[in-house]
């Protein structure tokens, strides 16, 4: 008689779910992935992760549910394990589902990173933080800017972002702007990589890892990853760098797996340090001293950049905010509003009263955003919501502090400067150096 199949559950948010379905489950006769549950992101439930993907064990794929049905799929599939699979979220948080998973009578565990960390045959650079929203991004293309300064080619890959057609989504080359179009681009996906582009770099991305990693490596002298949220890296990492915030003190050892980042990493850098109060980050660097003292630390600043900033003073604004920064990375504000204070603003209007469809139920998901529009656009009927939003605010003038202008995406009815923003080392050591030793 075969031996039972160990039933298992997988919690995500598409993105490291599937990688860890990929590089531990798949096609592993002794596990049964019934189920993926998803959330964090709009509407991504009722989805199946496809046959093409999943391997010659689920020709049919594995059905995508929603996480408020966790204890429903756990009883009526007689559920073994589940394993949570998604990143930002504090370790009470964590606790609350692994409880949730325990009265329901399944196992509930974590899938080391050093089983599904891929080995790549080029060196590889991987950017993480302890948060969302620390300046993983602006670090991103500094160590690019350092690396192509040291004559490597260097091929980004960004942590998935799968919000369409899955099977289509497998691996996705990015070297023009028109690919953007053609992949049907979100704006947090556009937010990623434009940036890059802009410099005249591939990004490449998807769903399929192993698949992504060996076309990037075709490409490039040097593979840079660019992390999402707080996880960890999808590939051994050669050099892992990660961004501690001090605006959030303590949430370097708070939130999950930032924590296990700040562990690991072999460079931390302390990032907004021009904008942070002093004993914020003397408080991030007693963190680091306790849970890593042997990482190589390096401060940092992100000044803001405004076109026209002048058009700021004395006027009732609009903030616009990247979005993930603002929902479950928990900032009530960012650049945007660093920028309007600076520049003397009269007044941040607060979008509440302006906001239109899933705008408004942002929001009510999340009701400590401060008075400030978080970029939401993760559909065509999102984005729509977002404009119309804009357009319906009653400001003098509205502040885009994406990491994308959105006015290529978006019309808005009323004039509007942009902020921007890069990484800018004190002192030393700096990235070149750490960069110049490690791969030099």
């Amino acid at each position: 008689m075969p031996e039972r199949k160990t039933k298992v559950l997988i919690m995500g948010a598409a993105g490291r779910d599937f990688h860890d379905f990929n590089t531990h489950f798949r096609d592993r006769d002794e596990y049964e992935v019934v189920a993926f549950t998803a959330t964090q992101i709009p509407d991504i439930e009722g989805r199946s992760y496809p046959g093409e993907l999943a391997g010659e064990l689920y020709p049919q794929g594995i059905p995508i549910r929603g996480e408020e049905e966790l204890e429903d799929l756990i009883e009526e599939a007689a559920i073994d394990e589940v394993v949570f699979s998604y990143s930002d979220v504090s370790h009470e948080y964590v606790m609350h589902r692994a409880s949730r998973v325990l009265a329901a009578g399944a196992g509930f565990r974590f899938i080391s990173p050093d089983v599904t960390m891929l080995r790549s045959s080029k060196p590889v650079v991987a950017v993480t933080a302890v948060r969302t929203g620390v300046g993983k991004s602006q670090t991103t293309r500094r160590i690019a800017d350092v690396l192509t300064g040291m004559g490597k080619k260097v091929v980004i890959v960004r942590h998935p972002m799968p919000y369409g057609n899955l099977a289509e989504q497998a691996v996705q080359r990015f070297a023009e702007y028109d690919d953007l179009e053609r992949h049907e681009c979100t704006i947090e996906e556009r937010e990623e990589y434009e940036p890059h582009l802009d410099r005249g770099l591939i990004v490449y991305a998807g769903v399929d890892y192993e698949a992504i990693l060996r076309s990037a490596e075709k490409e490039a002298d040097v593979v840079l990853w660019d992390g999402g949220n707080n996880d960890l890296p999808f590939y051994r990492p050669d050099v892992h760098i990660t961004l501690v915030d001090p605006h959030r003190p303590g949430h370097e050892m708070r939130y999950h797996p930032g924590e296990a980042n700040l562990r690991r990493s072999d460079v931390l850098i302390i990032n907004k340090i021009e904008t942070a109060p002093p004993e914020g980050v003397q408080r991030v660097r007693e963190s680091i001293a306790r849970a890593n003292p042997d990482a190589v630390v390096i401060d940092a600043a992100s000044p803001v950049f405004v076109e026209e900033f002048d058009r700021i003073r004395g006027a009732r604004v609009l903030v616009v905010e990247d979005g993930p920064t603002l929902t479950h990375g928990e900032m009530e504000y960012g650049a945007g509003v660093i920028a309007a204070q600076k520049y003397g603003a009269a007044e941040i209007v607060d979008p509440r009263p302006f906001v239109v469809g899933s705008i408004g139920d942002t929001f009510e998901k999340y009701p400590d955003i401060g008075a400030v529009l978080p970029a939401m656009g993760y559909s065509t009927a999102q984005v729509a919501d977002l404009q119309s939003t804009i357009n319906a605010a009653d400001v003098d003038l509205v502040v885009i502090a994406t990491p994308i202008d959105l006015r290529r995406l978006i019309e808005i009815d009323k004039p509007a400067v942009r902020v921007r923003y890069e990484l800018q080392e004190i002192g030393e050591p700096t990235l070149d150096s750490v960069l110049q030793s490690k791969l030099g």
